[in-house]
């Protein structure tokens, strides 16, 4: 119905033309006393051929609209399945649209080549810093034979721990991202970051409550670790009484209990071999988070009140969390109440 309506307002100039001219002939032919059987005659014959040509133009314009929306698909990748130009105000239009998409394409390709330059620099730029790190983690070890978390191994842990969060994020933004997905045990997963954060649990006196889950599930080691390690980073960080509990939580809501490893199950190869629908629980008794920051603290960028707050908070931590685990079609959930703790949970 649009595209009649549209091809009325195109030729409407042009029939009201004939019609003021065939209005002009019938009133001259009858001034003259032309029999008016004769007008009609002329009158049929002309809109007879009126009727012609409008029947073929319509179908002109018709197969020529069709043409140009068939082009929305193709559009953005050439322009060389344009239709023939029906006039000359249309050649200059389609020149134009020429010039605009060789602009577009030089563009995006400019800015593939800056971005990739970038990535690579940005990625060089964290392989590099991280042997002066490590060495002056060696050096500041080695003065402080106690094992202690001194304030300048603190510091420096955060450093490291950006580091890493801008490599994963140049790494995840990439057109190529390396996961490799396998069996892994999540109790090594889990040990190793827990391991890492040893040092921050003795200095605030944190407890901690882990008892291995000894399941394996089907993912990337790698950037599973990663997430855990942020979800426990973020733990420490604002827990300053109590404790974090890792667990693992049935479909139902329930605490899992561990089952045998699938070694000593070989008889259970069926509905009952404990592939059941569990998620990792990480939880703390921090200063969680207000209701309103909720909805948004996976979001590039955000730190919430608390964040705010603390001046800790970068905002990217729980958005590259978020972003990894929909790669790796993990779920992710967090419900919190502010001064009494956090949940985090990964199905």
């Amino acid at each position: 119905m649009s595209g009649i309506i549209s091809y009325v307002k195109r030729i409407g100039v042009w029939l009201c033309i004939v019609i003021a001219c065939e209005t002009i002939m019938i009133i001259t032919m009858m001034l003259n006393k032309i029999p008016f059987a004769e007008i009609g005659y002329g009158i049929f014959i002309s809109l007879f051929l009126l009727l012609i040509l409008l029947a073929f133009d319509a179908m002109r314009y018709y197969r020529h609209y069709q043409k140009v929306k068939e082009l929305e698909h193709t559009i953005m990748l050439s322009t060389d399945g344009m239709p023939e130009n029906a006039d000359l105000l249309e050649n200059e239009y389609q020149k134009l649209l020429r010039i605009l998409s060789d602009e577009y394409t030089g563009a995006q390709s400019r800015a593939a080549t800056r971005q990739k330059n970038m990535q690579e620099y940005y990625a060089m730029w964290v392989h590099q810093v991280k042997t002066p790190i490590a060495a002056l983690r060696l050096l500041l070890q080695n003065k402080n034979d106690e094992g202690q978390m001194t304030e300048e191994l603190s510091e420096l842990f955060g450093i490291e721990q950006y580091v890493e969060m801008a490599l994963q994020y140049q790494r995840l933004d990439s057109e190529t991202t390396d996961f490799v997905f396998e069996e892994t045990d999540l109790d090594e997963i889990i040990r190793t970051s827990v391991r890492k954060y040893a040092r921050q649990f003795i200095a605030k006196k944190i407890s901690l409550s882990y008892e291995p889950v000894e399941r394996t599930v089907i993912t990337d080691k790698k950037w599973l670790s990663f997430v855990i390690e942020q979800v426990i980073s973020n733990a420490v960080k604002y827990t300053k009484t109590g404790g974090i509990k890792i667990y693992l939580e049935d479909g139902d809501g329930t605490m899992s209990v561990p089952v045998q490893k699938a070694s000593h199950r070989k008889e259970d190869d069926g509905e009952n071999s404990g592939m059941k629908s569990v998620r990792l629980v990480i939880e703390d008794t921090g200063i969680g988070i207000r209701a309103e920051d909720l909805p948004r603290i996976c979001e590039m960028g955000y730190t919430g009140c608390n964040g705010h707050e603390g001046q800790h908070s970068s905002g990217i931590g729980l958005y590259l969390c978020s972003r990894i685990l929909k790669k790796l079609g993990h779920t992710f959930s967090i419900t919190s109440k502010e001064w009494v703790g956090t949940v985090v949970k990964i199905g």
